[in-house]
């Protein structure tokens, strides 16, 4: 214990000692990661040992520091690929390459941590920490714009700002971060369910990053310190959660140590607020709207009348001998021929259930045909008049990576199919 106490200290010395220059986050990358690993329970701060300190004080910089600290730079290197500077690891590209990068620091930690190299381990810990806070950044919200050039002809700066460019003031600061009682969740029991959790994790971070950027621009315009850093704070405390996350997610995998109730936690996943792949960058771009039952895009949790006003998700569905209607909140509305497709962790769940039918009021006149389709083949389908209770699928998805839900119009109402896929729920054997 006197030992345990002592890292502790020397964690938190390490933590108060100023920062070199590095891009991203720049010094709040330190806040952050400090914030995450003061809310591991004991026995994961015991396993990282003397490795605590460095991995919020130092190993958090290794991506941005490749060229100038070049014993540590492999640990934020893929191997066989030529990239020193891996620029994945900065920026957000599309869920598929955002995961294999996951994938593959998640899995070298894990693999160190078992060979009991606990010193590589916080290396490559450090690497997705910093993964994870620079996808939460304010300034790494705006896809193919992170310099904010395009942003400032649609909001002008004053002239005092007019020739700067907006990364650095956008992210940067002194603030420190803390999270009081947060409990660090349990994201998998294997790396590739992890790292697939940890990917829809991520995207709860930078929905939460986006909300800030403009506020804290329009507080650098008005050369207001105290509000740029109350925002810029709101989006550090989000990426510490996701951060702290993971890590106590690493070190039970390591450790190969998992809470019997977490474990269970796990076993259902319901995915009807997780971004399908058709939501380039966390949104629907244009390519993806459809014109029936009305102009417009896929909506988690709530269903638009007319395109316009926002109305609960509800479903007739069979209820003994009648029919009930019921209202939902973990689901999907979605329009004819386009479909919602869904990267996997293969192997990992066994069922996919989800109930397909189309809302009581709005739909009453339409016909769907609702189909599930794993690995380009269909698994089942049914189509669904409006008056009709919702078809309940019960799919056998085993090794099946990639999930598609399809709608196809077989009425003559078009503006009435108002579909909604409710409560789908991945599901372990």
């Amino acid at each position: 214990m006197i030992r345990f106490n002592l890292l502790r200290l020397l964690f938190l010395a390490a933590i108060a000692l100023p920062a070199g220059s590095a891009f991203a986050w720049g010094e709040p990358h330190l806040a952050i990661t400090k914030a995450a690993l003061e809310v591991l329970p004991p026995w994961q701060q015991q396993l990282l040992g003397d490795e605590l300190a460095p991995l919020a004080g130092k190993y958090c910089m290794i991506p941005d520091n490749v060229f100038t600290d070049r014993p540590n730079a492999r640990f934020a290197m893929i191997e066989g690929r030529a990239e020193v500077y891996l620029l994945n690891l900065h920026l957000p590209a599309q869920q598929p390459e955002n995961l294999q990068t996951l994938r593959y620091f998640m899995g070298k930690a894990v693999d160190a941590l078992r060979a009991k190299n606990v010193k590589d381990a916080a290396r490559y810990m450090g690497t997705i920490c910093h993964q994870i806070e620079d996808y939460g950044s304010p300034s790494h919200t705006m896809p193919g714009d992170n310099m904010f050039t395009l942003l400032q002809q649609f909001m002008p700066p004053p002239d005092a700002m007019k020739d700067q460019l907006l990364h650095g003031p956008v992210e940067n600061g002194t603030f420190a971060v803390t999270l009081a009682d947060y409990k660090p969740a349990l994201l998998g029991t294997t790396v590739d369910e992890a790292s697939w959790r940890l990917l829809h994790r991520i995207h709860d971070g930078i929905l939460n990053a986006r909300s800030t950027t403009l506020p804290i621009i329009q507080a650098l315009y008005a050369d207001d310190a105290k509000r740029v850093e109350s925002w810029q704070i709101k989006a550090a405390k989000v990426d510490a959660q996701v951060v702290a996350d993971a890590m106590y997610t690493i070190l039970c995998l390591g450790a190969e140590r998992f809470d019997e109730a977490e474990q269970k936690s796990l076993r259902r996943v319901a995915i009807g607020g997780f971004f399908p792949l058709e939501a380039a960058s966390l949104y629907y771009p244009q390519s993806q709207f459809y014109s029936s039952p009305h102009w417009g895009h896929a909506r988690s949790g709530v269903i638009l009348a007319e395109g316009k006003k926002a109305m609960p998700l509800r479903l007739r569905v069979s209820d003994g001998d009648g029919t009930a209607e019921r209202e939902f909140t973990n689901g999907v509305s979605a329009g004819m021929g386009k479909s919602l497709m869904f990267h996997l962790p293969r192997g990992t769940y066994a069922r996919f259930s989800v109930l397909g039918g189309l809302h009581p009021q709005l739909g009453e006149k339409g016909k769907v045909e609702f189909a599930v389709i794993g690995d380009g083949k269909t698994l089942a389908s049914a189509i669904v008049a409006g008056t009709e209770p919702a078809h309940a699928f019960d799919c056998d998805i085993s090794g099946v990576a990639e999930l598609k839900l399809s709608l196809t119009s077989r009425g003559s109402e078009p503006k009435s199919n108002y579909a909604i896929w409710a409560e789908p729920l991945l599901i372990k054997p």
